[in-house]
């Protein structure tokens, strides 16, 4: 079992800049699969950023450019570099591990204003 943490959260202006950690209760180095997703309000949850099982990267065609997931294995921490935020990247933040069960943190909260 892992529990997972995510901070980094916050109001921010238009155009601006945050970095959002996932901090895990034990070793990552194992896990392959890692990723954030995001839920706006009425909205379903989505997928934001990921490291595939095959240790490639995934992101969603709306933060392409914008957003950079990585990881730091000796830190079991996960990153998500978010530049040039939009209101419409507002929503709380998750971090998962999918695998063998879906792990999820609380969420953090990101709020961009226009």
């Amino acid at each position: 079992q892992v529990q997972l943490v995510e901070s980094g959260g916050g109001l921010v202006q238009a155009g601006g800049s945050l970095r959002l950690s996932c901090a895990a209760s034990r070793s990552i180095f194992s896990i392959a699969a890692m990723g954030w997703y995001r839920q706006a309000p009425g909205k379903q949850r989505e997928l934001v950023a990921a490291f595939t099982s095959g240790g490639s990267t995934n992101y969603a065609d709306s933060v392409k450019g914008r957003f950079t997931i990585s990881r730091d294995n000796a830190k079991n921490t996960v990153y998500l570099q978010m530049n040039s935020l939009k209101p419409e990247d507002t929503a709380v933040y998750y971090c998962n591990i999918p695998f063998p069960i879906p792990y999820w943190g609380q969420g953090t909260q990101v709020t961009v204003s226009s």
